[in-house]
């Protein structure tokens, strides 16, 4: 288990609220402070706004109020958030989203390059990343061809070939087959980076992570006020008794 740093956060959101146009209120007032170190499970149900904080994190959606510190900076506009886009690596839900060059070796060069990085250095990067991940020898694959799982592999190569500090993943077993999971799964708790990951899966949460929250009321309680059962889903009554309704 990770030392967890007490210096300043990472990523320290304050009283962060955030309502859709028609005025659904999604995040309230929300607080969440991220220090270097720490291994999150986010786990909450579909509409809770968990996207939708990473979303406010980098920079992608707006806040309806609050205030947003990345790695000790107050950021509020578009530009605020390219030096930190630069250190927090986003691995959206859809690989879809993520993948847009014909081969993977462009897909997976394209952040380095995007860094400044010179090209045969990009394509070293690349070709390294893809090694680690047991994709060596699809540097010539074309991206829209790949199965699900491998489309996801490579979405995640694309993200570690920037070499972040810190990683936000939404949903990274999204829809693969079991081999799949246990592979990123293990890829995943092996990394040497702080990170926070959105999932529905308690068991690869607990496996990859060192603590558990959920959104709840639009704000972040973690596990010592939500309590995660065996049973696949997190309240935030805590651990106070309470029954479920047969479905």
């Amino acid at each position: 288990m990770n030392v967890m740093n007490t210096t300043a956060p990472i990523i320290n959101l304050h009283n962060i609220s955030f309502s859709y146009p028609g005025g659904r209120t999604v995040l309230e007032d929300l607080d969440f402070q991220f220090y270097k170190g720490d291994r999150v499970g986010l786990i909450a149900p579909n509409g809770s706004g968990k996207t939708t904080f990473f979303h406010i994190v980098m920079g992608l959606t707006t806040p309806t109020s609050g205030t947003i510190e990345l790695f000790g900076k107050e950021v509020a506009h578009s530009k605020d958030f390219e030096e930190a886009r630069q250190r927090i690596g986003f691995l959206f839900q859809d690989p879809d989203d993520q993948l847009f060059s014909p081969t993977v070796l462009e897909d997976v060069a394209f952040g380095p390059l995007n860094l400044g990085k010179p090209k045969d250095e990009a394509i070293d990067i690349a070709r390294q990343t893809l090694a680690d991940l047991g994709l060596a020898g699809f540097e010539d694959r074309v991206t829209f061809k790949l199965s699900g799982g491998e489309k996801r592999l490579v979405s995640l190569a694309t993200v570690l070939a920037m070499e972040p500090e810190v990683l936000l993943l939404d949903e990274p077993l999204n829809a693969l087959d079991v081999d799949t999971s246990k592979k990123i799964a293990e890829i995943i708790s092996n990394l040497d980076l702080s990170y926070i990951i959105i999932s529905h899966d308690i068991d690869f949460a607990l496996y990859t992570t060192d603590k558990i929250c959920t959104i709840a009321d639009g704000k972040i309680q973690f596990e010592d006020d939500a309590h995660v059962h065996e049973h696949r889903h997190i309240h935030p009554h805590g651990k106070v008794p309470h029954q479920h309704e047969d479905v």
